[in-house]
C-alpha cells in the first residue's frame, strides 16, 4: 500500500524564510499540528486538507520550474509519512527543506534535508513542548530558529544560543520578530548592542504580499 499524506497546498513562490531568502520555491504543506502558537499564521492548515500519494504530490511539485522545495505546515512530522516524502523528493534532484517546530524528533529525517527547527520562545505559548534531544542531531547545515514577541523572549532565546553553543553547531540562527507584535527595527538594535552572531530574518512573503494563505 503506497503511503498517503493528507495535504493543504501545494504552490510555487518566493521563499519567505530562512537562509534561502528569496530563492524560488514549491512549498508542501502538510495539513495538522500538535501546537498553539500565538502567533501562528497558519491555523487554516489545522484541519481539512486532501488526501495524496507520495507520487501525486512529487507529480504535483513536477509542475513548477522551482528546484527547491520546502515541506512545511501544520507540523509536517506529526504524519508519519513525512520522512518518506522528503526522501522521495531529494531523490528526485530537489534541494529539500523542513520547517519543524521542534517538538517531534527529527531522528528519522533523511540527512539531505535541510531541518529549519523552531526553539519556542516564552511567548510563543508553547515552550514546554521544545524537544532539546533534537538539538544533538543537527548538522552543520541546519538552521534554528526563534520567534521573538518581546524583550522576554529575546533575553531568553539569547541565554538558549549561548548554552546549547547554536552559532557553532549549525550553519545559522535565526531571530524573526513576530510579525505586527515586535519592531524590526527594535530587534535589529538588540542584536546589534549585544553583539549575537545571528541572523535578523523578516518575512519576506508577508512584505510582498500580505498575510495570507498561498503565498
Amino acid at each position: 500500500m503506497s503511503t498517503t499524506l493528507r495535504i493543504t497546498e501545494i504552490f510555487q513562490s518566493l521563499q519567505g524564510e530562512a537562509r534561502t531568502v528569496g530563492l524560488p520555491t514549491t512549498f508542501v504543506r502538510l495539513t495538522g499540528c500538535p501546537l498553539r502558537c500565538h502567533y501562528c499564521d497558519t491555523a487554516y492548515a489545522f484541519t481539512g486538507g486532501d488526501v495524496l500519494g507520495v507520487d501525486d504530490i512529487i507529480s504535483q511539485v513536477a509542475r513548477y520550474p522551482a528546484r527547491h522545495v520546502t515541506v512545511t505546515g501544520g507540523e509536517p512530522l506529526a504524519q508519519p509519512g513525512c520522512p518518506e516524502l522528503m526522501s522521495r523528493l531529494a531523490d528526485a534532484g530537489y534541494r529539500v527543506s523542513l520547517e519543524t517546530a521542534g517538538a517531534l524528533s527529527i531522528a528519522g529525517v533523511d540527512e539531505r534535508i535541510c531541518v529549519v527547527m523552531d526553539l519556542k520562545t516564552p511567548g510563543s505559548g508553547e515552550m514546554a513542548r521544545n524537544r532539546y534531544e533534537n538539538i544533538a542531531l543537527l548538522k552543520a547545515d541546519d538552521q534554528v530558529k526563534f520567534v521573538i514577541c518581546d524583550r522576554q523572549d529575546y533575553d531568553w532565546a539569547s541565554f538558549k544560543v549561548a548554552e546549547y553553543g547554536l552559532t557553532e553547531r549549525v550553519s545559522d540562527v535565526l531571530f524573526s520578530p513576530s510579525h505586527g507584535v515586535v519592531r524590526p527595527e527594535q530587534l535589529a538594535r538588540w542584536i546589534l548592542d549585544d553583539g549575537l552572531q545571528v541572523r535578523l530574518q523578516l518575512q519576506l512573503h508577508k512584505l510582498l504580499w500580505g498575510d495570507r494563505p498561498g503565498v
